[in-house]
């Protein structure tokens, strides 16, 4: 230690030890790399790797990246300090949300429509063609002697021919298009040779199935000179498909199949065509279990399309709706070009920075530095921009009666609204109090999806266990998928005392393993492992808190811009004179790159 220099200033003690500030540091590094002599000039030939006083590194270059990387990280509202120009994505952003949010809302009230229509005319359906049918009555609703299997069977037959004069809907026949069809096929399906002798202990089966049909058509149209009403006369039917016998020796099922018609026109309220509807309707005797209870149950099949000269007086123009979705698609297709244009910009400015480093600096860039560059945002908005174009298209054609595809639409256009609002967040994590709760959800993404992963190994051994030792004993417990739901709502503490009520007692050994198996299951994962789950959250959050409470540590990237001493407002971002004035201009003055706030790009 010197002595003698306790009494002095700072600036003598510095100047007696030979200590410049930084500022001089600098200038005397520049001098000793100006008077440095060069073989050739702007000539790279016999350099292997250069270092920073070998590089002809030119200040106001590196400071012109600084400033452009810099600019890139900045917020909407600092961007326009900086050069002046509006927000115009981000003004675009909003609009679509509403937009979006919008055609939503439109879409899913038509679409509601159409499930209520399907859904209302298959309960009646069920009430129309099934016997003693009750609601709720599907687990349960069989059939046990032969009597009762005929007598089901003829009285779908018979309500099927009575439909013109008994049904309160308007329904219409599908006649068969072939000669060799018809309206109403009524098919047994039973094995080619089968003999079952439980007296014996004997049997002679062949496997291979064998359909045997017959055709019931409906009722022709007779033209009267007089009609009364609105409703046509029928010629009563034959009744030769009584004469079906079944052979329930080897029967595997019975099907009803046929196919009615009616208009939806429940749409015009929300000023839209109405549909046409033709139901494939299929009722389904199913013995293939052959435990002398025999299973029935209706299915139906929906196919829309555009009906044959549609005539709604003072309804039924839907330009104003297409109208809006093209406005939709065409800021879709703005926001596209937009993100995508910022995306290939990120991309751009980071090899220039790599290359920069490499350079001058003889270092390479990081993976997480180069990442940086990748704006996750912006590719969960592109996304979100070509689900919205094609959801749109869909839509469009669904409205134009060219597609019939609800579902699909709806899947479309629901995921894209919901990455819509999800990029909402990329907005707020300019702010800094949201910004930690962001930060935290992405580190503590990856812990989550290892911890997550162990668990998947548990949890299926569990699910696999629970099927093949508690499936026949338990309901819950049936198929792989039951028991995936039931053991989820054991772990947020639904029906657990049901679980444990509905295990049937018929097997003491199995009763008992079944008390170890859901004690062991429900402690492991509602103790340990939702515990630990939080627990990692939690340790992210804490961890980022402090981070911001305390001194941030930068990354190589974020040290270099750093360096950059201008803020938004000094002019120097700005390549040509323009105003400063705007109401976007609303956000605090500080840079996140300037204060200690960790930023999610």
């Amino acid at each position: 230690m010197v002595r003698g220099l306790e009494t002095k200033p700072y600036k003598e003690r510095r100047k007696e030890l030979g200590m410049f500030s930084l500022e001089r540091r600098r200038l005397r590094a520049e001098t000793q790399r100006l008077l440095t002599p060069v073989n050739s000039y702007g000539s790279q030939a016999g350099e292997g790797k250069r270092s920073l006083s070998a590089a002809s590194l030119h200040p106001e270059e590196e400071e012109d990246l600084r400033r452009r990387l810099k600019y890139f990280f900045m917020s909407p509202c600092d961007k326009f300090r900086a050069k002046g120009r509006k927000p115009f994505k981000l003004v675009l952003q909003l609009v679509k949300i509403l937009i979006v949010t919008i055609q939503l809302i439109l879409f899913g009230l038509s679409n509601q429509m159409v499930v209520t229509f399907k859904e209302e005319n298959t309960i009646t359906f069920k009430h129309l063609f099934l016997k003693g049918y009750a609601e709720g009555s599907e687990d349960t609703y069989a059939v046990y002697t032969q009597a009762d299997a005929y007598d089901h069977i003829f009285y779908a037959v018979d309500k099927y021919l009575a439909i013109p004069n008994e049904t309160i809907g308007r329904y219409a026949y599908v006649r068969a298009a072939g000669a060799n069809q018809s309206a109403l096929m009524l098919c047994q399906q039973y094995y080619r040779k089968g003999r079952i002798d439980p007296a014996n202990d004997t049997f002679n089966i062949d496997p291979k199935i064998v359909t045997e049909c017959l055709g019931v058509d409906p009722p022709e149209k007779i033209i009267s000179p007089d009609p009364v009403g609105d409703f046509p006369v029928y010629r009563e039917p034959g009744y030769s498909y009584r004469n079906f016998t079944l052979k329930f020796y080897k029967l595997i099922n019975v099907t009803v199949q046929f196919k009615l018609k009616a208009i939806n026109i429940q749409t015009i309220i929300n000023n839209e065509i109405p549909d046409c509807y033709t139901f494939s309707i299929t009722i389904v005797f199913d013995n293939k279990a052959h435990s002398g209870r025999v299973k029935i149950r209706l299915d139906n099949r929906v196919d829309i399309q555009e009906c044959k000269d549609p005539s709604v007086f003072g309804r039924g123009d839907n330009s104003l709706r297409m109208f809006f979705d093209v406005v939709v698609l065409l800021i879709c297709i703005l926001s596209f070009v937009l993100c995508a244009r910022s995306i290939v910009r990120g991309l751009r400015l980071q090899h220039e920075f790599s290359q920069f480093f490499r350079q001058h600096y003889d270092q390479g860039v990081c993976l997480s530095d180069r990442m940086e560059f990748v704006n996750g945002w912006y590719i969960l908005l592109v996304m979100s921009d070509i689900l919205t174009v094609s959801g749109t298209i869909m839509k469009i054609g669904i409205e134009s009666k060219n597609l019939a595809s609800y579902d699909v639409c709806s899947i479309l256009l629901g995921t894209s609204t919901l990455l819509v609002w999800v990029g909402v967040m990329r907005y707020l994590s300019f702010f800094q109090k949201y910004n930690i709760l962001i930060v935290t959800m992405r580190v503590a993404l990856p812990n989550v999806i290892r911890f997550c992963c162990c668990v998947a190994v548990i949890y299926l051994g569990y699910c696999f266990c629970g099927w093949i030792v508690l499936g026949p004993y338990h309901v819950k417990f049936r198929s792989l998928s039951m028991v995936s739901e039931c053991l989820f709502s054991l772990i947020n503490g639904d029906d657990m005392f049901v679980t444990f009520a509905e295990m049937q007692q018929n097997s003491h050994l199995v009763w008992l393993f079944s008390q170890l198996y859901l004690y062991t299951f429900i402690s492991l994962f509602i103790y340990m492992v939702l515990s630990l789950f939080i627990a990692l959250i939690t340790g992210s959050y804490e961890a980022i808190k402090h981070q911001c409470e305390g001194e941030t540590a930068a990354t190589q990237l974020h040290a270099y811009i750093a360096e950059c001493k201008d803020s938004p407002k000094s002019g120097k971002f700005r390549r040509a004179n323009s105003s400063s004035c705007s109401v976007f201009c609303c956000c605090s003055e500080p840079t996140p790159l300037e204060e200690n706030v960790l930023v999610v790009n």
